[in-house]
């Protein structure tokens, strides 16, 4: 500090540091005043882009026509993907109409209220769906329902999906209750194997075909032997009684199909034709024709009056050894060793569908009294079928051997019988199998004579008759004494059905 002659403090003296501060310091911001917030946005952004250019550069950032157009090829996409292809009926008729129009229609303008850019951009567009990189993914495309037959394919509808979608869960019918069934009676009679048998229409007697050579015709309600025709010279497969003449028809592996006049009990007409046994045969229910099958792998249809062989059912690799008549189309179902089996147009004689869900030889076929559908039967396998384009409907599960026979009453019970013995009664509806049992075999007969070949509910549906391989004919019934308490329904629900 210092201090005048006198004594006084003197004055500080400024130093370089308060004028340095001075000249530094700044002017009223009313002088200078701040951009707008929006152009100090866009200044920063310019700057980091063009500090990250050289690594990071992407050209939607520079050019925004390039973000523009790809922002309208998305809308375009997601709203017209599922119309950008017309179906081909459609397509010919607008390329007709095209070619028949004189002058073309003028494009829109900027008068319309086009936008020039816009229109621009929508050129730039390239018409196919993929990238760079390859197809683009169909996690997020939106799969409407299939086209119909004839139409021809729409686009993203037959790809496959990607994305992670939960299946609705089949909610499985519980099947209705039905008593359990009982042996009733045994028949003995045959020398040979029960292979065929059929009831007649008023339920009185029925018929039984054996390898005995013989076809015996037995009282339903006493189970006693009325007749004994002869004149087959081997096993008897098949027989059909009909319910519009006096006739029964037989086939056998000699060859043969006879018909024989049941109020005289002879034979009256001879079906030649087939080329080895025959296997199996069945009257159209409304028409006065007959249809046979067998070994020579195709099924033939005869003029039943006329004994005119008016049409053969061709298309099998294998022995047909099944085939059933029904009233609407498909009038005729064939089952064959070749593992298929074909739904036949009768009026044209040719195919309408082939049905090759199984794997091994199909044995036989049975038709649902009231349903238009029908179930057929393999080894280890029971399909059951939607009439008339042959859907798959679904398996009855439960069988070990080869199914040689299947029959359906009214009451939707359908009972299975294998080549080992085994007997199988389910549901039609939801295909349980409420009831599994071995056949009861004939005293001193083999262990290796306990398959059942034919079977079939009398019309009543309350008796089923079976014959099998130890020359027996067993009538079984319903159990009267059960009821749901006594025999509860052993049914549990399973969500994942196998379909094949």
């Amino acid at each position: 500090m210092t201090t005048t002659n006198d004594g006084s403090p003197a004055s500080p003296e400024p130093t370089n540091t308060t004028e340095v501060a001075m000249t530094d310091a700044p002017e009223s911001t009313a002088d200078y005043p701040l951009p707008p917030a929006d152009q100090l946005v866009l200044d920063s952004a310019k700057r980091t882009r063009q500090i990250f250019s050289n690594d990071f550069g992407n050209a939607f950032l520079s050019d925004e026509t390039a973000s523009k157009q790809a922002h309208l090829s998305y809308k375009i996409r997601n709203e017209y993907a599922d119309v950008q292809e017309l179906p081909p009926s459609l397509a010919a008729k607008v390329s007709k109409a095209t070619k028949s129009r004189k002058a073309p229609k003028p494009s829109l303008t900027a008068a319309d209220g086009l936008d020039p850019s816009t229109q621009r951009l929508i050129e730039g567009i390239p018409t196919s769906t993929s990238t760079a990189g390859g197809k683009m993914s169909s996690a997020l495309t939106i799969r409407g329902s299939r086209p119909a037959p004839g139409t021809g394919p729409t686009p993203n509808r037959d790809i496959p999906t990607s994305s992670l979608i939960r299946k609705p869960q089949i909610q499985p019918i519980k099947p209705a209750w039905h008593a359990p069934w009982k042996l009733m009676r045994v028949i003995s009679g045959h020398l040979g194997w029960v292979r065929s048998l059929a009831i007649e229409p008023n339920n009185q007697w029925f018929c039984t075909g054996a390898g005995d050579r013989t076809i015996k015709i037995w009282d339903l309600a006493s189970g006693t032997l009325k007749l004994t025709l002869t004149g087959h010279i081997s096993t008897v497969r098949g027989l059909a009684v009909s319910d519009r003449h006096p006739y029964l028809f037989s086939c056998g592996e000699d060859k043969m199909v006879k018909c024989w006049d049941l109020e005289s009990n002879r034979v009256i007409r001879h079906y030649h034709g087939h080329l080895s046994g025959v296997y199996s045969l069945a009257l159209h229910p409304t028409l006065d024709v007959l249809v046979t099958s067998g070994r020579d792998g195709v099924a033939r249809v005869w003029d039943m009056r006329t004994r005119t062989n008016v049409m053969v059912l061709s298309g099998h690799s294998g022995t047909v050894s099944d085939v059933k008549c029904q009233e609407a189309d498909p009038q005729v179902l064939t089952a064959s060793m070749d593992s298929t089996i074909r739904l036949w147009d009768l009026a044209a004689g040719k195919t309408m569908s082939v049905l090759t869900h199984h794997k091994k030889s199909v044995r036989n076929l049975a038709i649902h009294p009231n349903e238009f559908t029908f179930a057929s039967a393999s080894t280890q396998s029971i399909k059951q079928w939607k009439c008339p384009e042959g859907a798959f409907m679904q398996n009855f599960e439960g069988v070990n051997g080869i199914v040689n026979t299947l029959s359906v009453n009214e009451d939707d019970v359908m009972f299975a019988g294998s080549d080992n013995g085994q007997m199988n009664f389910y549901d039609w509806k939801s295909g349980h199998c409420f009831q599994s049992m071995d056949t009861v075999a004939q005293p001193g007969s083999l262990e290796a004579e306990l398959g059942v070949f034919c079977s079939s509910y009398d019309k009543s549906g309350l008796r089923l008759i079976t014959g099998e391989a130890d020359k027996t004919i067993k009538i079984w019934r319903q159990d009267e004494t059960a009821t749901e308490e006594t025999h509860p329904l052993d049914w549990k629900p399973v969500l994942g059905r196998r379909k094949y």
